[in-house]
């Protein structure tokens, strides 16, 4: 009897455990495969280089600018995607003591938003030329610089863009898990008159932080994931790959330059130094983490 449990449960996995398979291992074994050979996706040959698509990408100057960008992007993100909606979700349930469900509805509609509609959207918003921001500045008796051609701008830009379609989700789980703190805690502290710095600082981000270390985590990785969108679509990489990061870089590699090797190669060394940061995000931050019970 209990044999047929056990082989009823891998039975009820299978469906899971081949999705895997096809759509996760086999892709990332085969990438792991050709980041050893030079191949061009046309010929019928593969030929076999060995360690040289790694040194050919690590010696690159253009991949270390890309690195820097890349890492330069994730520290925008995560800031308005981790920390400000923690701030936000924290004014909006111990601080503001009314239209709560409106402010919860509005923060939480980028969230069903394509990121195709959002670069068009962000895009006509900041047109330096015809864009409302320019107009008001113009107004005002500024020049808005074209962003879309400034290193640093609009690495910035971008990260902006797609922290505005995470926000909402974000917002939503951390402003869940504040309302779970004890009330009484809350309001002990407001008696004594902590001031609000203090409250969330010592208070309410030690107890929501299992909530908060699961935020920063899947931001780290949605980092990479959302951010291709946006610069296909606005900048291609552009201007000078000061806009490109590891993902894009690893596409143009390999649909537009035909080198898949070094594109894989790209890709596992992203993936590779992603792992390491969530590694040490768990070593250094996961150990602090308070969970109740």
């Amino acid at each position: 009897m209990f044999k047929q449990k056990h082989y009823l449960g891998y039975l009820f996995l299978s469906p899971a455990l081949l999705f895997l398979v096809i759509f996760i291992f086999y892709p990332l074994g085969n990438t792991f495969y050709l980041s050893f050979f030079k191949w061009n996706m046309v010929s019928p040959n593969k030929e076999f280089v060995g360690l040289a698509n790694y040194v050919e990408v690590l010696t690159d100057p253009v991949f270390h600018k890309i690195a820097i960008n890349t890492c330069f992007y994730l520290i925008i993100f995560v800031i308005f995607s981790c920390l400000v909606p923690y701030i936000v979700s924290f004014v909006i349930d111990v601080i503001i003591s009314r239209y709560k469900r409106f402010y919860t509805g509005i923060f939480f509609i980028p969230a069903v938003i394509s990121l195709v509609v959002v670069s068009m959207v962000f895009t006509w918003i900041l047109n330096p030329i015809s864009g409302p921001i320019a107009i008001i500045l113009k107004a005002v008796g500024i020049k808005m610089p074209i962003w879309s051609n400034l290193n640093g701008w609009v690495i910035a830009i971008i990260a902006m863009m797609t922290s505005w379609k995470v926000f909402g989700y974000n917002f939503i789980v951390l402003y869940s898990a504040i309302m779970g703190i004890d009330r009484e805690i809350i309001d002990s502290a407001k008696l004594d008159k902590i001031p609000s710095w203090r409250l969330f600082s010592q208070v309410v981000l030690p107890m929501s932080s299992a909530t908060g270390i699961y935020i920063l985590i899947i931001t780290i990785v949605q980092g990479l994931q959302y951010v291709f969108t946006p610069i296909k679509i606005i900048t291609k990489g552009g201007p000078n790959y000061a806009s490109s990061n590891l993902i894009y870089h690893s596409y143009q590699k390999a649909f537009e330059l035909y080198t898949i090797g070094e594109s894989s190669a790209i890709s596992i060394m992203t993936l590779v130094l992603f792992a390491i940061i969530l590694l040490l995000t768990f070593k250094f931050i996961e150990s602090k983490v308070y969970y109740e019970n």
